[in-house]
């Protein structure tokens, strides 16, 4: 069983970083086996991919928001994270980490939020 817990930021201020974490245990990172991505869902809208990174460690961006994003990993920690700058209360989310079963297909999935595992999520509140 795969579990993702995300970190928990809490409230941040407009024009700061939020930086989330989500903590892998059950499988590794690395493994071939999922991509991890990040998705997020404002208050009364649908889900939003973030990003993606592949257990090779290339990382795939949502071109709406890729300017402002960042993704990495820690292999050490099997840990994987998001960086978003620049924050405005439109940012206001639950954030939630995910795995994606890695095969041919895999970011057609990334895409439609065909989950296999996710996390419970974390709210972010924006605001000063």
């Amino acid at each position: 069983q795969v579990q993702l817990q995300e970190s928990d930021p809490g409230l941040v201020k407009p024009s700061q970083t939020l930086s989330l974490t989500c903590t892998v245990s059950g499988a590794s990172i690395t493994s071939s086996d999922y991509a991890w991505t990040w998705v997020r869902q404002p208050p009364g809208k649908g889900l939003e991919w973030m990003g993606a990174i592949s257990y090779d460690g290339t990382t795939y961006d949502n071109p709406s928001v890729m300017s402002r994003t960042s993704i990495s990993r820690d292999t050490s920690k099997n840990q994987f994270s998001l960086e978003l700058r620049s924050v405005t209360p439109e940012d206001t989310a639950v954030y939630s980490c995910a795995a994606v079963t890695y095969d041919s297909t895999w970011y057609s999935r990334v895409l439609k939020y065909d989950h296999s595992y996710r996390g419970q999520g974390t709210q972010v509140t924006v605001s000063s």
